[in-house]
């Protein structure tokens, strides 16, 4: 299984990125979740048994209307958890 971790800097909360984020996994085989942070960041969490399914999830991302919110984007390779079920939109 291959995760990553990402953290997305821009103006991306306020603009529907968890939401958009949520729509965009449902046409993805990925597992994992989506929330705001404090300093106005977004982190995400996914995970897939197939590594181009997560790579492609994270490059849809990107190109959808999204994009233009992103300035930076730091992705870690990360461990998998495989108690997750589905894409989550996890709240404060």
């Amino acid at each position: 299984m291959t995760a990553r971790h990402v953290f997305y800097t821009g103006r991306v909360q306020g603009v529907g990125f968890r939401y958009s984020t949520k729509r965009i996994a449902s046409g993805f085989d990925v597992t994992g979740w989506v929330k705001n942070l404090p300093d106005g960041r977004v982190e995400l969490f996914s995970q897939a048994f197939d590594a181009d399914e997560v790579e492609a999830f994270l490059e849809d991302i990107q190109r959808s209307s999204l994009g233009s919110h992103i300035k930076e984007i730091e992705v870690q390779v990360a461990a998998a958890d495989t108690s997750l079920r589905g894409f989550n939109i996890v709240r404060d």
